[in-house]
């Protein structure tokens, strides 16, 4: 029976590796059971979080000089910490924003950078510079932040109906902050719009100048009366006793009666010439939850922290923190990052469960017998499992995209399976025992699969060359999917071959077995005559399929791009902007109109906001999914007719970003420049206007604004000269009447704060002011300031921009339903070129910034797979020629008929539809190997290659369409996804699904054809036995 079987066998049943599987069947069942168990151990192991960890990090910069306007502070501070750190490695950018007595420089890193060696560089670089900086700045300070994302993950509203946000702030830096900061994966938690605690001495400049009481004199008796003095112990033979001298100060009371200046017998005490209280830090924002009043507490996570483990720990303390809270004190998460990460592991969970039972019912019918579907559908856990254990190893998790990873596996890890049982199906049918039949599939198929199994894994290799965001990314995705393509592989020639020959169904056949056979016995009867006729015909055939093929540049060209597909993240972000002179009581009163105005958006839950004297910036969030019926990016266009209606501010609706990113608009460009901010203007509100005038932006801006209005106090030099002063003198005097910087701190049960001297707010700054602040000269007498100065109106930018150490101005805007960030971007770079000097640069941030670095990555990496392909098949068909075959025949169709969607706009070309285009270079190859296969050893059994190609044709019709409809199947819930996250889902879906099913349609009569026409000639076992030595023969 054997050597009848080696005589049949259509390409001589050499032994394979995968023999002692099959002879040894408690081994395959050891391997699988094996890997099982390293899987089921690996889910409870593996994190999960939202997007594979992404090491993307800023440090922050930030140095106060108070009273300073902005251009000293460019000049003087940003300037020369921009030259300092511009030159540490690892640096993808350097930008700042410098405004009045603030200085921000953010030194932005490549990504995987080290964030703590970066850190010690540029803390480095700081103290080699600190001599360089001017006297009176507060020393910068360095956070490191992430930089993919622009705001907190989660901002914690806290109200009280009884209390004052300083008695409210006071509660939270003392009983709930501590609390969380210790928090795994907390960087550091911040304060929104609180009011921290101050001694405020609100000097009274007529009362001043009755009593003859300098600024200078104010000062040194605060410095001098309340002062912090360790005076050490006292100590005898056997005892040491602590000394302390009460010289610091702790109420208002005592502040106001400390003596400032003694006249004769007169005393003149501090309540004398000022107003004392116990009051808060200049208000400089103001937090709402709706519209109450609130102080929130942000929560910013470590870089590459585990968000949902921060989310998890973060409401456990939150519990603990109500539980412990005055009765009056409201502690409400105002905005959660993570909900939408939750929502779509969930339903990318149910999608995995869909696609599984979608993929088992589709191999159940088409296979005909349960019994039988039972090999391909036991490869679906053993295949996911394995990729499972593997990632744990590697230290990947369970994300949005390894879970779509898995999706995807489901219906490509039955292939194999399907492949070998329905061949040993067919031969057990032919009269064969069921071990022999096993032995002979195995033997058969053993280079087909391998060859598929290598090329489809082998299709992601090139993205693990990938750097920046889409290999960050991805790499986890690739990998994942390839793992579990191998583990099918193995499955299929260890396990499955086993269980063919105990379980496949030969008998009498199942009403569904009965239909399926029907079914495919009329397909092979349609194909017959139309593939005769492709073979009869080939140069048309050709010709059609090079036409189609060379549409795909144009249906490219013309599809719409994006980096990533919109989602339905259940918010919309607010962004505010108030006129250059509006108060902070002013903009509370407009962003108050705006929450109301949009509470009657429907399926709006609530809404955040921070609110400052210019704008200030905020959430809308919706109700969960299931209970509205609009999505957010649906309603975007109403809630900016919503907002346009309201007066006093400008409020701009914009949809968080799809992707990790720390932009905050939809287009951001920069435009830079050695020119001066006045020449730039111009140009700016140019690009603005082009932009509104393109009719595809619902908003544009620039934050280049020189609108606000300052008052410039021009100093006599000679007369401050000839009164024996120096300018110094006159500056700090005018510093301790205007500003708000503090001169020393007083204690408040047992913490420190500042003690802050300033004139009332009426008498700040005005023209009727120059008559009454009052200079004191060295000799003790007082002088007005208009006897040596003079005020001047001025208008100065609202702030300074600077990027790579460069003048800048940024062009920002959000889109109108419909258009891609992609043609947005685009709309302001032509406008640019259009308008801007030669000397002008253009640039970009946030998202723009990875549309431009990370937009055409995957298409360099798109063509690398399929030489990878290439050379792998060359290697294992021992040709050059037949990997053409097989490539030619099958992976530029699919690419065209995937194309055929993003032309139509079913889809866009995004980083997932790329990964999707990626895929079908291994998903549609595999058809073309299983044919060609086939053909070669049909050509050594002494067909020729026409006839060759059409045996091969027909008789792997059957698998081809059984593995081509299960992954069809399996790949449907991505296309009819609704769920948050279903952008990807629907994206990668669409290429696939339609690629597959195009590709494999073209592969059936191209492939043939091609085999014809370009093929090597294949020895026949008479010409190449001398070579091949005796056949093996068949052993159960």
């Amino acid at each position: 029976m054997s050597a009848g079987i080696e005589k049949s066998s259509p390409v001589g049943g050499r032994r394979s590796p995968a023999d002692v599987f099959v002879t040894r069947p408690a081994l395959a069942a050891v391997l699988s059971l094996f890997i099982v168990l390293l899987g089921l151990r690996a889910v409870f192991d593996l994190p999960v979080q939202q997007y594979p960890r992404i090491d993307a990090s800023s440090l922050v910069i930030t140095t106060v000089f108070v009273g300073a306007p902005a251009e000293d502070v460019q000049g003087f501070v940003t300037e020369p910490i921009e030259r300092a750190v511009a030159q540490i490695p690892d640096i993808d950018y350097v930008d700042s924003i410098t405004t009045a007595g603030l200085s921000t420089v953010r030194v932005w890193l490549t990504f995987d950078a080290d964030a703590d060696a970066a850190l010690a560089r540029v803390s480095a670089k700081l103290d080699a510079i600190a001599s360089d900086l001017p006297d009176g700045i507060e020393p910068p300070s360095i956070d490191v932040q992430r930089a993919d994302r622009p705001n907190a993950t989660f901002y914690i509203s806290v109200t009280s109906d009884q209390r004052s946000r300083e008695a409210i702030t006071e509660y939270l830096s003392r009983a709930v902050q501590p609390a969380l900061a210790v928090l795994p994966g907390a960087q550091r938690i911040g304060f929104e719009g609180a009011r921290p605690i101050a001694m405020r001495i609100w000097l009274d400049p007529v009362a001043m100048s009755a009593y003859g009481v300098g600024a200078d004199e104010v000062t040194a008796a605060l410095g001098n009366n309340n002062v912090l003095a360790p005076i050490g112990s006292a100590e005898t033979a056997d005892i040491e006793t602590e000394l302390r001298a009460a010289t610091i100060l702790s109420t208002a009371e005592e502040f106001a009666a400390m003596i400032v200046k003694r006249e004769g017998a007169a005393v003149i005490r501090l309540d004398d010439i000022a107003r004392v209280e116990l009051g808060s830090e200049e208000a400089t924002e103001d937090v709402r939850f709706n519209t109450q009043e609130s102080v929130y507490l942000s929560v910013w996570p470590a870089v590459g922290a585990n968000e949902l483990d921060l989310a998890a720990a973060l409401y456990s303390a939150l519990d603990t923190a109500r539980a412990a809270a005055p009765p009056d004190i409201s502690i409400r998460m105002a905005f959660d990052g993570t909900s939408y990460t939750r929502d779509a592991l969930r339903e990318i969970a149910a999608t995995l469960a869909e696609t599984i039972v979608i993929v088992s019912l589709v191999v159940v019918i088409f296979l005909g017998s349960f019994r039988t579907a039972l090999v391909p559908l036991v490869a679906i856990p053993i295949s996911l499992l394995g990729a499972l254990a593997a990632m744990s190893a590697l230290g990947f998790s369970l994300n949005l995209l390894t879970i779509l990873a898995i999706v995807l596996a489901v219906g490509l890890v039955v292939d194999d399976a399907i492949v070998v049982v329905e061949n040993t199906v067919r031969y057990i049918r032919e009269g064969m025992g069921r071990v022999e039949a096993a032995l002979l599939s195995v033997r058969q198929l053993f280079f087909p699969i391998v060859s598929m199994t290598i090329t489809l894994a082998s299709v992601f290799a090139p993205i693990g060359f990938l750097t920046g965001l889409t290999g960050a990314l991805f790499k986890e995705f690739a990998f994942t999917l390839a793992t579990a393509v191998l583990v099918s592989g193995l499955v299929a020639l260890t396990l499955s071959p086993v269980m063919s020959a105990r379980l496949a169904s030969a008998g009498e056949e199942s009403v569904v077995a009965k239909l399926s056979g029907r079914l495919f016995d009329a397909l092979r009867v349609m194909y017959a005559p139309l593939l005769n006729a492709a073979l009869a015909f080939r140069g048309p055939v050709v010709l059609v399929a090079a036409t189609f093929v060379l549409a795909a540049p144009v249906m490219y060209a013309f599809s719409l791009r994006e980096l990533a597909p919109i989602e339905d993240q259940g918010e919309i972000n607010i962004v505010l902007s108030a006129a250059p002179d509006s108060t902070l009581d002013y903009t509370i009163r407009y962003a108050n109109e705006v929450v109301e105005a949009l509470e009657s958006v429907p399926g709006v839950d609530n809404m955040w906001s921070v609110r400052t004297p210019s704008g200030g910036f905020g959430g809308l969030n919706f109700k969960p999914w299931k209970e509205r019926e609009a999505s957010a990016p649906d309603l975007i266009g109403q809630v900016f007719g919503i907002v346009a209606q309201v007066p006093g501010v400008r409020a701009f609706p914009i949809l968080p970003s799809s992707l990790p990113n720390a932009g905050s608009y939809d287009v951001e460009l920069v435009v830079v420049s050695s020119a001066s901010f006045e020449d730039m203007q111009p140009y700016a509100y140019k690009l603005v206007a082009a932009a509104f005038e393109s009719g595809r932006f619902t908003f544009a801006d620039t934050d280049l604004k020189i609108d606000r209005g300052a008052s410039l106090i021009d100093l006599d030099r000679e007369r401050i000269a000839d009164l024996g002063m120096q300018v110094s003198d006159v500056a700090r005097q005018l510093g301790l009447l205007l500003s708000s910087a503090h001169v020393s701190r007083f204690d408040y049960e047992g913490r420190s704060y500042k003690v802050i001297p300033q004139l009332e707010d009426a008498a700040r700054l005005t023209p009727a002011s120059l008559d009454i602040i009052q200079i004191e000269t060295p000799d003790g007498t007082l002088i007005p300031l208009s006897s040596i100065a003079q005020i001047a109106d001025e208008i100065t930018p609202r702030a300074r921009g600077r990027f790579q150490q460069l003048n800048a101005f940024r062009v920002y805007g959000g889109l109108i339903p419909g258009v891609t960030k992609e043609t947005g971007l685009a709309t302001l770079e032509n406008a640019a070129r259009d308008s801007l000097p030669s000397s002008y640069g253009l640039d970009y941030a946030g998202e723009s910034r990875q549309i431009r670095q990370e937009g055409s990555t995957l298409v360099g990496v798109l063509g690398l797979s399929i030489l990878f392909v290439y050379l792998l098949l060359t290697a294992q068909f021992q040709s050059f020629r037949d990997p053409l075959v097989v490539l030619l025949g099958s992976v530029p169709l699919a690419l065209s008929g995937a194309l055929i969607f993003t032309f139509l706009n079913v889809a866009t070309i995004n980083i997932f539809t790329q990964i999707g285009l990626i895929a079908l270079v291994g998903l549609v190859a595999k058809n073309g190997i299983l044919i060609v296969e086939f053909a070669n050893a049909q050509q050594k059994d002494g067909l020729s290659k026409r006839e060759a190609a059409r045996e091969a044709a027909m008789t792997r019709l059957r698998p081809v369409l059984m593995t081509t409809l299960a992954t069809v199947f399996g790949h449907v819930p991505l296309v009819l996804v609704e769920d948050p996250g279903a952008g990807a889902r629907n994206a990668i879906g669409v290429v696939v699904v339609g690629g597959v099913i195009i590709g494999t349609l073209f592969t059936l009569f191209v492939v043939p054809v091609l085999y014809s026409l370009l093929a090597s000639r294949k020895e026949t076992a008479a010409e190449h036995h001398d070579h091949d030595g005796p056949l093996a023969p068949v052993h159960p």
